[in-house]
């Protein structure tokens, strides 16, 4: 068993993490293709993909849509 395996964190979480709101999330997740799971009525998130796509400018305000062409 690997005990490296990241746990999954709630929106309420990944909010602290970041210091946004709920909306500015949901925002990322259907504009800005933020990595997010939905699981039943609620989605979940791994920290480390999240800081993977900010860090790739995921979150950067002056991304425009066309420069997402790779996905």
């Amino acid at each position: 068993m690997d005990k490296n395996i990241e746990k999954w964190s709630t929106m309420k979480e990944v909010q602290e993490y970041l210091g946004v709101g709920r909306e500015s999330i949901m925002q990322w997740i259907n504009k800005r293709n933020m990595p997010a799971y939905k699981v039943g009525r609620l989605w979940k998130f791994k920290l480390s993909e999240v800081d993977d796509w900010i860090r790739s400018g995921g979150a950067a305000e002056e991304s425009s849509d066309k420069d997402k062409s790779e996905n």
